[in-house]
Formats: structure tokens, C-alpha cells, sequence
């Protein structure tokens, strides 16, 4: 089993995936799009389980950018309702398999009872101490970053913060992902080699994996093997293969 040949003591920390190919995998079968998100609701619950079977304490899934807004209206209201009711019955798993639920994003935009659902959701699993699961919503990295830049400067406007302190480590906890370590590892499902505006500056450093599997066939096996190629990767931060086998 691919689970046993993974090295529990060199698992990243964070992996972060674009959940991409629902529409795609649907069409290949003629079915409705629809169809494709429901099934891609079953990939994350298994890749879930297989992140908390290993011991991963942190997994990000883009789930809706702010681009998406500007999908056909039916589509959008279609995934809208998936994720009340996707949330509502996912929670007593998430309480069993002591899963912490996050969500990243412009909450605002999101429908009332969207938002309740998953407030619901998020102060019941609060004390959760597995692993991490952070829903990006109606998110997009140039949003987060701008946000980030806006709070910053009125924290300077009023003397609140010296404008000579801010460096790189006080810039990312102004982000929506500040209580949050970085990824080590993005995964893309669905063939594309993009970012998408996710995660810009948290990904800086991670390693990326692609697959041209769909998301909604992506599963425990797939997921572990993008843990494996990460796990046969040298990781130097801009240090030489040297420096890194002395240190």
C-alpha cells in the first residue's frame, strides 16, 4: 500500500490543492456539471481522511475563487447549496476524525446562510486538534495581498505600527493565512500547470505537483503519491545540495 512506503517523519506540514477538472470529468461522461462537483465532494472527504491517516497537520483546498463569481448563474447557485449541505453533514465526521475547519476568503460576498453554516461549523470543530482544513471562499491572492496592504497602512496612518518594522514576517500575518505556516507542497489536479491566483505569497517556496487526473477521481492513492514525489525532492531554499547534507 502506498500509505506504508510514506516517511512519517518528512510529511510537509501544509499541502494546499486547486481542485480543478469537476466540469470536465462530467462532460467526459456526459453528465451534467453538477454532477461533477458532487463527486468532487467525495474526493475531499477521502483525501481528508488520507491527510489525517498520515498525521498532516495542514490541508488548504480552493474551493471557490472570486473569478468563479462570474460563472453561469444556475452553476453558481448549484455549488452554493453543495456547500451548505456539504458542511452541514460533513461536520459530525469532521468532530469524529478531530478535523479543525478554517475558511480564507471574502466572507462578505458569500450567501447569509452559506456563511452561517459554515460559522456553524467552524466554532463546533474550533477545538479540533488534527488536522487543519482551510476552505478558500471567494477567494483570490491579489485580493488577500491588497487587503493586507490597506490594513497595514492604516495601522502606519495611525502610528500603530513603524513603518521600518515591517518585513516579510509582518506582512504575512496581515494575510488571511497568518495564523498559518506556508505550504511545502501545492497539488493541482486536472492537467493544468498554473497557480491561479492562489496563495501567491505563501506558495513562494513550495513544491509543486501536477496531475492530469480529474479532481473528483483524485483520491487516497493519488494523494499519496504526490506525498511521495514530495518526500524524493531535495528542498534547499537557495542553498547548495552541500549545504543542505551538512546541515
Amino acid at each position: 500500500m502506498l500509505i506504508d512506503k510514506i516517511d512519517k517523519s518528512k510529511l510537509p506540514q501544509h499541502v494546499a490543492i486547486i481542485m480543478d477538472g469537476n466540469g470536465r470529468w462530467a462532460k467526459t461522461r456526459r453528465l451534467d456539471r453538477s454532477e461533477g462537483h458532487k463527486e468532487g465532494v467525495i474526493s475531499v472527504r477521502k483525501v481528508v481522511e488520507a491527510a489525517v491517516a498520515i498525521g498532516l497537520k495542514y490541508l488548504t483546498v480552493y474551493t471557490f475563487s472570486t473569478e468563479n463569481w462570474n460563472r453561469p448563474e444556475e452553476e453558481i447557485e448549484v455549488l452554493m447549496s453543495l456547500m451548505v449541505a456539504t458542511v452541514y453533514r460533513e461536520t459530525p465526521d469532521l468532530m469524529k476524525n478531530n478535523v479543525r475547519l478554517k475558511a480564507i476568503g471574502d466572507m462578505a460576498r458569500m450567501p447569509e446562510d452559506v456563511r452561517k453554516t459554515l460559522e456553524s461549523c467552524i466554532e463546533q470543530t474550533s477545538a479540533n486538534t488534527a488536522t487543519t482544513l482551510v476552505l478558500a471562499l471567494s477567494y483570490s491572492s491579489r485580493w488577500e495581498i491588497i487587503e493586507a496592504v490597506k490594513n497595514i497602512v492604516e495601522k502606519v496612518k495611525y502610528r500603530l505600527l513603524d513603518i521600518d518594522d515591517i518585513n516579510e514576517e509582518i506582512f504575512s500575518e496581515y494575510l488571511t493565512t497568518g495564523d498559518l505556516p506556508d505550504p511545502d507542497l501545492l497539488i493541482r489536479t486536472g492537467g493544468e500547470k498554473r497557480t491561479s491566483n492562489f496563495l501567491l505569497w505563501q506558495l513562494s517556496y513550495a513544491e509543486l505537483y501536477f496531475t492530469d487526473v480529474y479532481w473528483p477521481d483524485f483520491r487516497e492513492n493519488e494523494f499519496y503519491e504526490a506525498i511521495l514525489s514530495y518526500q524524493s525532492r531535495e528542498r534547499r531554499f537557495g542553498k547548495t545540495s552541500e549545504q543542505i547534507i551538512k546541515s
